[in-house]
């Protein structure tokens, strides 16, 4: 990996520490430990899983808000501020720019999914804690190659957070459309089908994010080495997918 690659990395995070992302990032958690702390009290049996499963679903969507949220804003006020013009100016390639960049933020991501699992070994046995953390690192990875591929292109905060979170929702809620799509209620006509088909073919250019950090795991185990390993594989390959398309954009465009 290039000198560059990996300097341009390095100052995103220090950027990142002196951002206001790491006190967000403990308020979610305080938020989370008193919503588990709310439902112990309100809940009839099985307490410590309910807090267990608030608390990690929860923490799990901040962490997803926060990347993306934090990769738009600090793109576009990047480029609005001529920080990306001053920075294309020094003998550094758009490629090592934009891959350090999107290092640098996969690396937040990571810590960030580190930092929420701490609250967790409360409830959680630390094999299953790990496997979730690293399946959350990965999805939140996923998610900055995807804000910052649409704050690149867009060059607007809202936009660029709107379309990755519309992304990583419809991800999150596609294998349901495609149960009810397909169940026994499901009208057998042309329309039916085509409706059906079209659904299918979306769900091939999403990522597979249902099968990846469920509160389950904190509760009833981790899932085994080899479906983990498949998990995170796919997620990887969505996660190259989208620098390959980030970066022949930004590569081809005129500053």
């Amino acid at each position: 990996m290039p000198a560059s690659t990996v300097t341009i990395a390095r100052y995103v995070l220090i950027e990142t520490r002196r951002s206001g992302l790491p006190w967000l990032a403990a308020d979610c958690v305080f938020v989370a430990l008193g919503l588990a702390g709310f439902l112990s009290q309100v809940a009839i049996t099985e307490g410590a899983a309910l807090q267990a499963a608030a608390a990690a679903a929860l923490l799990r969507a901040c962490a997803i808000f926060l990347v993306i949220a934090y990769v738009a804003a600090s793109v576009v006020r990047e480029a609005n501020d001529k920080g990306l013009e001053l920075a294309l100016a020094l003998p550094i390639s758009r490629p090592a720019w934009y891959l350090g960049k999107l290092l640098g933020y996969a690396c937040a991501g990571a810590l960030l999914a580190a930092f929420f699992a701490l609250p967790l070994t409360l409830w959680a046995a630390p094999a299953d804690l790990a496997a979730w953390t690293l399946a959350v690192a990965a999805e939140a990875a996923v998610m900055a190659a995807a804000a910052l591929f649409f704050a690149s292109a867009l060059g607007q905060t809202v936009s660029a957070i709107a379309a990755a979170a519309g992304l990583y929702l419809l991800a999150r809620a596609l294998p349901a459309i495609q149960a009810i799509a397909s169940g026994p209620h499901a009208v057998d006509s042309t329309p039916g089908q085509v409706a059906r088909w079209s659904i299918d073919a979306i769900a091939l250019l999403l990522p597979r994010l249902e099968g990846a950090a469920s509160a389950d795991w904190l509760l009833y185990g981790a899932p085994p080495a080899s479906a983990l390993v498949q998990a995170l594989l796919a997620l990887a390959i969505y996660f190259a997918v989208l620098a390959a398309a980030g970066l022949f954009d930004f590569s081809r465009r005129n500053l």
